[in-house]
């Protein structure tokens, strides 16, 4: 049912040489209190990202539109800098 291998009684046994009998239960409880706290965090991100979805949901914005929205005509700006460099009108990085 669980799949114990020569390879995983290989690694109890050098966990079991490495750290001794008695430590052996404390580092399990340590393990498993990493284990529930990496947990804990990620369903916390989880569970944040989905109000933020609801509250988006609800306000009638999707981060969809909100991204997709260009913030301005790249023809213009582009023909915007083309007049400002011809006519000379921009900053200049030389001295006189």
């Amino acid at each position: 049912m669980f799949g114990i291998s020569g390879e995983h009684l290989l690694i109890l046994g050098i966990v079991l040489l490495i750290f001794g009998p008695r430590r052996l239960p404390e580092l399990g409880n340590t393990l498993g209190k990493a284990i529930r706290n990496f947990k804990d965090a990620i369903s916390g991100v989880e569970e944040a990202q989905f109000r933020r979805i609801d509250k988006e949901a609800k306000d009638g914005a999707t981060p969809l539109k909100t991204a997709a929205t260009p913030a301005a005509e790249p023809a213009a700006t582009t023909e915007k800098v083309a007049e400002t460099v011809d006519s000379g009108t921009g900053p200049s990085s030389k001295s006189s």
